[in-house]
This record gives structure tokens, sequence and C-alpha cells, in this order.
């Protein structure tokens, strides 16, 4: 039996995001909870509690001991450094097409419709061709970055085979859903380079962020940021009345976890995709170069993401991620 996969109707969570424009207020009592993820097999049902706990309170989170090492972390850190030093004329060799690639204040978000201030490069395993520096310019960047990839996305299965087991799938399910060796493949890295923002620096028309607020499109994000270079806010929707924002601050050995709108729908809502930032240096705080790593769990183009109880339409990975993406570029 051939299963109807809906692709016509549009997403609504495009029309949510379009209206997180604001500034609002801000909340410093929020907690974002951290999840120790040490001896995890022997611990899962444990660790699969807290997880299913805080991400259907917030849909944040973060993670500690996660087998992901600082070594690993500061060697990705430099590569996206070094590559984001390059002169625009030579990234330029490299444009950003299906999700891979280099662009530069080309995303625009639907929830204030100005440019983000940053650029960013993303790697989509089985879209590189001809997107990669060549050994000559940038020596050893391909083999970090794949090295990095590879270690998010065993990661990012560990954790999502918890949300697995909650929703009643078989505990291997998003994995499938996300395997790595297929052509099909979506899931991204991406390297983000934030443009040094002092006061007289800021255009006069300035957008109160170096990224608006959004949702993210995946089924997971893994975010590593850099001590020191703050701005990161996150927003629950069930607190979209108030306008209070929280703050989450960058600290060695932590990856912020949030869950993306494919999950949410996967889960028929249960698990909540929320609205993030990343705002403006303030007066006396520091307005340098803000660089993070964001590792996208993506759906399979084939994959279809429908929840256990068929509260949306069956829609393909790949059609889904096409319609979101479409929006914001």
């Amino acid at each position: 039996m051939t299963q109807t996969v809906s692709t016509a109707a549009p997403l609504a969570e495009l029309a949510r995001e379009a209206r997180m424009g604001d500034i609002g207020t801000e909340n410093v009592h929020r907690e974002v909870r951290r999840i120790d993820l040490s001896d995890f097999e022997n611990r899962k049902a444990e660790i699969t509690e807290a997880l299913w706990s805080a991400a259907t309170d917030i849909g944040f989170f973060q993670v500690c001991n996660h087998g992901i090492t600082q070594t690993r972390v500061e060697e990705t850190f430099a590569a996206t450094e070094r590559f984001f030093a390059q002169p625009d004329a030579v990234k330029a060799q490299w444009p950003l097409r299906r999700n891979a690639g280099w662009e530069s204040k080309s995303q625009v978000r639907p929830s204030t419709r100005t440019v983000d201030q940053k650029e960013s490069y993303q790697i989509t395993r089985p879209r590189m061709q001809g997107l990669w520096p060549t050994e000559e310019e940038l020596p050893g960047f391909q083999a970090t970055l794949l090295a990095f990839e590879a270690d998010c996305w065993q990661l990012g299965m560990r954790i999502l085979s918890c949300f697995a087991d909650k929703l009643g799938f078989a505990p291997d399910f998003f994995r499938q859903a996300h395997e790595p060796t297929s052509p099909q493949y979506q899931s991204t890295l991406r390297l983000l380079h934030y443009f040094a923002m002092p006061p007289a620096a800021q255009p006069a028309q300035t957008p109160q962020w170096r990224a608006s607020a959004h949702t993210d499109f995946d089924t997971l994000t893994l975010l590593f940021q850099k001590q020191g270079q703050g701005g990161l806010q996150l927003l629950p929707g069930k607190d979209i009345e108030s306008g209070a924002w929280t703050s989450v601050e960058p600290d060695e050995g932590v990856i912020t976890c949030n869950i993306g709108d494919m999950l949410m729908r996967w889960s028929d809502d249960v698990l909540p995709s929320n609205f993030h930032r990343v705002r403006m240096p303030r007066e006396g705080e520091y307005a340098g170069a803000r660089y993070s790593l964001a590792f996208f769990c993506q759906a399979n183009e084939d994959a279809i993401i429908e929840g256990p109880g068929k509260k949306y339409p069956p829609i393909t990975g790949g059609d889904y991620l096409r319609e979101r993406i479409a929006a914001n570029y």
C-alpha cells in the first residue's frame, strides 16, 4: 500500500515564527537544566526521564559528560576561525546550495524580516562536492570537521534514542531516519561567525539581534558556544505571552540542546520547539566576533515524519526542510 505524503498545506511553524519580532523583557529565574550523560548505557532509563522532563518543559537543556572531548571541540573552533578569516572572495568559491556551503548576511528570519548579522559555512555530507577548501588552502580542515560531525551525530542519536523510547518508537527509530551512509542524509554541521558589533559599528537602523527569533527546522540541535561570547536567549512557547527571554551563557564542556520543529511534529507537539535568538552586545559587554558550532540532526530526505497519534499529515524530511529554508533565505 502506497502512503500519501502531504506537501501542499502551508506549515503552521512559519506563521508562529512571524509573530516573534518583539524585543521583550528578561527572565533570569527560568532554569535550563543540565543533564549528566555519564555511564549512559547503565543509566539510560534515568537519563531518559531527565531529558524528557526538561524537553517537555522548555524544549531546551544542556548536557555534560557527553563523550565529545574538549580537545576535539577546541580543534574545531580553531578550524572555524581559520575558515572565516579567509577573504570573502575566497569563501565565495564555496557558495551555499542545498544546505551546504558558505553564505554571508543572507538569512532573513520571518520574525523580523531583517538580515542576521553573521556568516556561516554548512557541511551536509552528500552535498559537499566542490564545496571543500583544498589542503593547500586550509590544511586539515576537511578531516577535522568530518571527525567532529561524526561525533555530533553519534551523540545526537544517543539522545534521540531516549525520545524514541518515550514516544513508543523502536530504540533505533531516529538512527534509521538520520542514516549518514544514505545519499538522502541531510543532517548539517553549521559553523557560525557573528560579526564584531561594537556600538559604533552597529548600523543606524540596527536590528536588536545578531540572529533574530526563530525555531530550528530539525529534530535536535547541539550547540557549542565559546566562553565569553554570549548572547543566546530562549523563550518557551508556553511563556510567549510574557515576552520574557532567558540568556543561556556559554560554559566549557557543556552542550546546549534544543528540540527542533521536525521532532515537535514527530511527537504530535508533545515536545516543544521553542524560540531562541542571539542578541546584540550591550554597553560594557564583549562586542568582538562571536563563533559557535551547531549540529542539526535533520531527518533524511526520504524519511516520513508522522507522529504516533498522526496529528499532522505525513511529510518527507526533504519536503519539510525545503519549505522551511525557502522562508528563511
